[in-house]
C-alpha cells in the first residue's frame, strides 16, 4: 500500500486541486453519486455540488461506491441546479453541461481554446433518464459531448463523469 503513495485526508485537503467542480443535476442513483465522489477524489477536483433530489451523504449506498471519498472531497447541496450555476458563475466558473445537443463540443476537441489557463470550470451531469434540465442548459457557456461510435449513444453518469473529469484534469494539470 505504501507504493500507491496515498494521501492522508489532511494531505488531500491541503493539496492543490484541479479547478473543476462536478455538478449533479437531479441524479437519482446513490451508486452514481458515490462513483462521482470517488472519481473526484482520484483526480483531485475541487468539489461536487449535489442539486435537487440528488441524494447526499451520509448514506450507506453512497458510501458503498464512494469508499470514503465523501470525507475528502468538498461538497455542497443546493435546492436547485440553477442556484448552484448562478453561484458558480458569480465566482468566475465557466459552466459546461455534458449533453448531446446541437452545437456541443466533442470532448476530444476541448482545449485551451475552450478552457483558458486561468479559468475554472464546472461540469453538469444530468439525470439518468432526462439529462440536464433545459432551463439549466440555457445558463451554460456550452455543452460537451463524449464521442461515441457504437449503436448506443448514452453512457451511465458514473462512466461519463470518469471520462470527462479525466479529460479536464489532463487539460488543467498536464499542460
Amino acid at each position: 500500500m505504501d507504493e500507491l503513495n496515498r494521501k492522508s485526508v489532511e494531505a488531500f485537503k491541503a493539496s492543490d486541486k484541479t479547478p473543476v467542480i462536478a455538478v449533479l443535476d437531479n441524479v437519482r442513483s446513490m451508486h452514481n453519486v458515490g462513483s462521482v465522489f470517488r472519481t473526484a477524489d482520484a483526480f483531485l477536483i475541487e468539489g461536487v455540488y449535489l442539486c435537487g433530489y440528488t441524494p447526499k451523504p451520509p448514506h450507506r449506498d453512497i458510501q458503498k461506491t464512494a469508499l470514503g471519498a465523501t470525507e475528502t472531497v468538498h461538497w455542497k447541496y443546493y435546492n436547485t441546479t440553477t442556484e448552484a450555476v448562478q453561484e458558480l458563475k458569480a465566482t468566475g466558473y465557466r459552466i459546461w453541461a455534458v449533453e448531446q445537443v446541437e452545437g456541443s463540443i466533442l470532448l476530444d476537441k476541448i482545449s485551451t481554446l475552450h478552457l483558458p489557463e486561468k479559468e475554472k470550470a464546472a461540469v453538469i451531469f444530468g439525470n439518468e433518464v432526462s439529462g440536464v434540465d433545459a432551463e439549466v442548459l440555457k445558463l451554460c457557456d456550452g455543452c460537451i459531448e463524449i464521442p461515441q461510435m457504437g449503436m448506443k449513444h448514452s453512457l451511465n453518469i458514473s462512466v461519463a463523469a470518469g471520462i470527462v473529469l479525466w479529460e479536464l484534469t489532463k487539460e488543467f494539470k498536464l499542460k
